[in-house]
């Protein structure tokens, strides 16, 4: 298996494993994180995932270029495995995702880290986007997103120079939510994902959707989009329970419903 997916009560752990190649994606890694992505959106029984390597080295080195004029075989009607699928996949699903960045996040890798909501790095995490180094260009994602995420001129240095920054660096300039030492990467992403537990589910679907929806539309028009997400919220089981806990001053019990 080039990815590990195990589920720990409320959330989903996906681990690139493919350590002796610094977890780079072949198509077998696409197509196994694209699946385990799927599951995870359509069990209602999962509300977080947090994305890792295996290892100590790296999160994810990106695209692995052994694959490169190579394209893998595949099934008559079966959508091409690549760089975009599941990241794709990631776009389309409201649950949020961690990315627990456990050393190089390079090439797709950052751009996998970009598809997550939150990034949390170990120490010696590097961040890079070399692709021009090599003749081509950030294809899932990074020449949209990073920009997006970060001052434009630091994306550019990226991006343009196939530049790399240490995970300090990425915490200055907003890439990254807080960098722990490598023995307390995973049990801060569980502790945060446990936080994101404790809200109410709906909630937090529609909170990033709205984001998500609301990011490139005007003020009005994402303000609309709230409303909606608001409205929507209001209208569930776990809405009346919320209300209902805190008149009780009691934990409230979510159904996601």
């Amino acid at each position: 298996m080039a990815v590990d997916y195990v589920k720990e009560g409320r959330i989903a752990i996906m681990t690139i494993n493919r350590p002796e190649a610094r977890n780079a994606l072949n198509s077998e890694a696409h197509r196994e994180l694209g699946q385990a992505m799927i599951d995870f959106r359509d069990d209602p029984e999962l509300w977080v995932a947090i994305i890792t390597g295996a290892g100590d080295v790296s999160f994810c080195a990106g695209q692995d270029l052994k694959e490169v004029g190579a394209p893998p075989q595949r099934q008559e009607g079966e959508r091409p495995a690549g760089p975009a699928s599941a990241y794709n996949i990631a776009d389309t699903i409201y649950k949020p995702f961690i990315a627990a960045i456990n050393g190089y996040a390079l090439g797709g890798g950052l751009e996998l880290a970009l598809t997550c909501d939150i990034r949390i790095a170990a120490e010696h995490a590097s961040f890079g986007q070399p692709e021009v180094l090599r003749g081509f260009i950030p294809g899932g994602g990074g020449t949209q997103r990073l920009p997006r995420f970060i001052p434009r001129a630091k994306a550019a240095e990226l991006i343009l120079m196939g530049q790399r920054i240490d995970a300090q660096e990425a915490y200055r300039i907003g890439l990254v939510n807080k960098v722990v030492p490598l023995d307390q990467l995973m049990p801060t992403a569980k502790e945060w994902a446990e936080t994101i537990c404790q809200a109410a589910p709906l909630g937090v679907w529609a909170a990033k959707e709205a984001m998500l929806k609301g990011y490139e539309v005007t003020l009005e028009e994402g303000l609309k989009v709230e409303r909606e997400m608001n409205a929507r919220c209001r209208s569930s089981e776990d809405f009346r329970e919320g209300v209902m806990a805190f008149a009780q001053k009691r934990t409230p019990e979510w159904k996601a419903k």
